[in-house]
C-alpha cells in the first residue's frame, strides 16, 4: 500500500485529483509518486490493486498499475498514464509547470489534459458511481490499466500489462482511454481508430570523395533526394469512409561529415508514414521497397531500407462501447460528438488486441505545449461524462 496522501482530497473532486497528480514531476520514465498517489486513491474506493514494475536491458524500469474493482463481467476498463513531456523551459511559462496553479479558472501544468486530468475525472465518476448506488457496482467490474511509460518507448509499460493480464486469465471486455479527443470542446470527438504507423530508414550508397574532383567520387545526397521524391511522388491513397487518406513524410535528412568539401559515402533519411485500412504493414512496406527499388535501378545506385514501428491499424465500430459513450455524451453536453481516427497512436494501438477501445478525454488544444491547461468547468463536464458512461455501460451491457 502507498503513503496515504488523499487524506484532505474529496475522491468525486476532479480538481483536487487533477491538481494532486500534476504536483509528481512524472517526466517519463521518472514515475516520481504520482503512481502511488493512484495505489492509494484507488484502493481508498475498494479496488484490489497490482502495482508491478517491468524492466528490459536497454530500457528503464517502469512502475505500472492494474486495478480492479469487482470480479464479474463486464469488465469496463480505463487506461492512461502518468507520465509526462518534459516542461521545456520552466521561466516560458506563465506559471510553475507543476504548481497546478488555478488563475481565472483554468488549472496550469505539465499533464493538465495529456492525461493527469483525465485519469482524476474517472477516478472521481467512479467514487460518484459508488456513492451514488451505496458503494456497490450496478453490475459487473470497473478496471484501472495506468502505466507510466506511454510518452517513452512504451516497451514496459501498457503492452506487458496486457500480458500479464493473459497470463491471469482475466479478460477486458471494453476499454476507454484516457487520451485528449476534443479539438475545441468537451463533446467534439470520440477517437474510434487510428491509422497505422511505422518509420522508414532509408540509406543510400556512394563514394566519398573531395568536392572538388566529383567525377572520382559518387555522390549520394542528390540520389537519395531522387529516392525521397520517388516516395512522395503519387498519393498513397485518397483514403477511406473512416480514415484519412495515407502519409509519407520525411522527417531527418542526414550525411556522416561536417566537411564542406567532402562528398560522404552514404546519406540518410527517415521518414515516417501513416496508413489508413487499405493498408497492411507488410502491404506498405512492400510498396514502399518497390517504389525504392524502381528509382535506385534508374539511377544506377543501391540502398539500404528498414522499418520500425508499433501501431498497426485498428477501427472500432460502433456498438455498445461506442453507442453508450456517444449517448452519455449527448446527455452531458448537448453535442453530438463526430467518430474520428484522426491523430497520433496512443496505447489504444496496444488495447484494441484485447478488447474494443475508445478514446475520449479532454480539449487537447495545448498538449506538450508550454502553458499546458484545461479549464476547471471542462473537469466536472469530463467526470459526469464518464459517470453517465460507466452506469449506463454497467447497467445495460
Amino acid at each position: 500500500m502507498a503513503q496515504d496522501i488523499t487524506s484532505d482530497i474529496t475522491l468525486t473532486d476532479p480538481v483536487c485529483l487533477t491538481q494532486a497528480l500534476i504536483r509528481y514531476p512524472s517526466v517519463t520514465p521518472l514515475d516520481a509518486g504520482a503512481l502511488g498517489f493512484v495505489d492509494t486513491t484507488l484502493s481508498k474506493l475498494g479496488f484490489d490493486v497490482h502495482r508491478m514494475t517491468f524492466r528490459d536491458a536497454d530500457t528503464p524500469d517502469i512502475d505500472n498499475i492494474y486495478a480492479r474493482l469487482g470480479t464479474s463481467g463486464p469488465n469496463l476498463c480505463f487506461a492512461g498514464h502518468t507520465d509526462v513531456v518534459p516542461p521545456g523551459d520552466a521561466a516560458s511559462w506563465s506559471a510553475q509547470p507543476f504548481n497546478a496553479e488555478i488563475r481565472d479558472g483554468i488549472l496550469f501544468g505539465r499533464g493538465a489534459v495529456d492525461m493527469k486530468g483525465a485519469i482524476a475525472c474517472f477516478i472521481a465518476a467512479v467514487a460518484r458511481v459508488l456513492k451514488d448506488n451505496t458503494q456497490v457496482l450496478p453490475r459487473g467490474s470497473i478496471s484501472f490499466l495506468i502505466t507510466g511509460d506511454e510518452e517513452g518507448p512504451a516497451i514496459n509499460g501498457t503492452t506487458k500489462v496486457l500480458d500479464w493480464l493473459s497470463q491471469r486469465g482475466e479478460a477486458l471486455d471494453a476499454c476507454l482511454v484516457g487520451e485528449p479527443s476534443n479539438p475545441s470542446a468537451i463533446g467534439d470527438a470520440i477517437k474510434i481508430g487510428r491509422r497505422g504507423s511505422i518509420n522508414g530508414d532509408l540509406i543510400v550508397h556512394g563514394r566519398q570523395g573531395h568536392a572538388a574532383y566529383p567525377v572520382l567520387a559518387d555522390n549520394p545526397i542528390p540520389k537519395l533526394a531522387t529516392l525521397l521524391s520517388a516516395l512522395t511522388a503519387e498519393p498513397l491513397d485518397a483514403g477511406t469512409d473512416s480514415f484519412q487518406p495515407s502519409s509519407l513524410e520525411p522527417t531527418i535528412i542526414s550525411v556522416p561529415n561536417t566537411a564542406t568539401n567532402v562528398i560522404p559515402a552514404h546519406a540518410r533519411a527517415i521518414f515516417n508514414v501513416r496508413y489508413n485500412d487499405l493498408w497492411s504493414r507488410e502491404r506498405i512496406e512492400a510498396h514502399l521497397r518497390s517504389v525504392c527499388e524502381k528509382a535506385a535501378v534508374e539511377l544506377g545506385t543501391s540502398f539500404d531500407l528498414t522499418f520500425t514501428g508499433s501501431g498497426s491499424v485498428f477501427l472500432t465500430k460502433p456498438g455498445p462501447l461506442v453507442d453508450t459513450l456517444s449517448s452519455a455524451i449527448v446527455d452531458v453536453t448537448g453535442r453530438a460528438p463526430t467518430l474520428s481516427t484522426g491523430g497520433g497512436t496512443s496505447d489504444a494501438r496496444f488495447i484494441k488486441d484485447a478488447c474494443p477501445v475508445v478514446e475520449f478525454g479532454l480539449v487537447n488544444a495545448t498538449i506538450h505545449k508550454v502553458d499546458e491547461h484545461v479549464a476547471v468547468a471542462d473537469l466536472e463536464v469530463l467526470t459526469k461524462v464518464y459517470a453517465a458512461f460507466i452506469s449506463r455501460f454497467l447497467a445495460t451491457a
